[in-house]
């Protein structure tokens, strides 16, 4: 039977049809004024798929040039910071200021919420939200010195111990002068003076000088006494200064040891240097003989230097500054 040409010519046709509807589309395009706050949504031909556009839209805008500023700047010095906050600060821009005696540190947000309170019902969202995203964080080095001392501050040491900290750190103790070793205070003496004065009546203690320190170190030895009377220290448990004048040296003769030496260390690295009194004890176990160095309420003086950073900070930037850590 001959091929019927017709029925062939009508399926080629159809299947031509068919393949012309399947591979036709709509263009994609770009809106010349795209928002990216809003959805840009397609209707695609296969089974009426919507898809959302808007990732890709930001990707290719984000490609040559960020839609906003963020990330975190860590600074090496208050200077830079300073600078940083001055180059990015605007009118929500706030500091946060951590001042944890271990891990001391310094934020500046240049992108913070605004001031006033928050509204949740304006359907365009809340006038006043930042995303919080453009960052400084300056973490204040704290001095070889000030770690040297707090880490020996409170520890029994023994006598090789106490004697090559002390020549080890020699630098940084200094000789009292002679309003100090008058033990009167003064309008005269220097403000310093008169405070390192008034800690020494507070605690019961004298200053000595690094001399002492040094000649003790070498060649102390102690000779209990037999009607020798312990003194404690309610605050401390631990015997105080008062008990060494019932100790004898190896002459016979009362020991005179001061229990009050000072220190002039800086907080932080670079920074100023404070003068700290530093308490010195030891106790008897047995034929051994342990000394102890404590600083001094060193909590104070560390306030002190920190505060004195932010003062630096608040006037060179004109920005608030928080006690504490911001939003995570």
């Amino acid at each position: 039977m001959p091929e019927d040409l017709s029925t062939h010519h009508n399926s080629a046709e159809t299947m031509r049809d068919i393949m012309a509807e399947i591979s036709h589309h709509d263009p994609v395009e770009t809106p010349p004024a795209l928002d990216l706050t809003r959805a840009h949504l397609v209707t695609l031909p296969t089974h009426r798929n919507i898809e959302n556009l808007t990732q890709h839209h930001r990707a290719a805008l984000e490609f040559l040039k960020p839609a906003r500023r963020t990330g975190t700047a860590q600074l090496k010095d208050l200077d830079s910071l300073i600078l940083w906050a001055n180059r990015f600060k605007g009118d929500t821009s706030a500091m946060f200021a951590n001042p944890d005696m271990a891990a001391p540190k310094l934020t500046c947000i240049a992108d913070y919420h605004a001031a006033g309170p928050i509204d949740p019902i304006d359907p365009a969202g809340d006038a006043t939200a930042r995303h919080c995203h453009h960052r400084a964080i300056y973490s204040f080095p704290l001095s070889k010195e000030w770690d040297a001392w707090m880490a020996i501050s409170g520890r029994a040491l023994d006598k090789d111990e106490m004697g090559e900290f002390i020549e080890s750190n020699a630098k940084d103790i200094a000789d009292p002068t002679p309003a100090v070793l008058s033990m009167v205070e003064k309008d005269s003496h220097q403000p310093w003076e008169n405070r390192l004065i008034a800690t020494a009546r507070q605690i019961e203690g004298r200053y000595g000088q690094l001399g002492q320190l040094l000649a003790m170190s070498r060649r102390f030895q102690v000779y209990e006494t037999s009607d020798l009377t312990v003194k404690t220290n309610r605050d401390t448990g631990e015997s105080e200064i008062q008990f060494l004048n019932e100790h004898k040296d190896a002459d016979g003769k009362p020991l005179s040891v001061p229990n009050l030496i000072i220190i002039t260390i800086p907080v932080f690295l670079n920074g100023a240097p404070y003068r700290m009194p530093v308490r010195f004890r030891y106790r008897k176990a047995g034929s051994a003989v342990k000394f102890i160095l404590s600083v001094y309420n060193p909590e104070k003086v560390f306030d002190a230097a920190f505060d004195e950073a932010l003062n630096i900070a608040r006037e060179a930037t004109d920005l608030p500054i928080f006690q504490g850590s911001p939003e995570a």
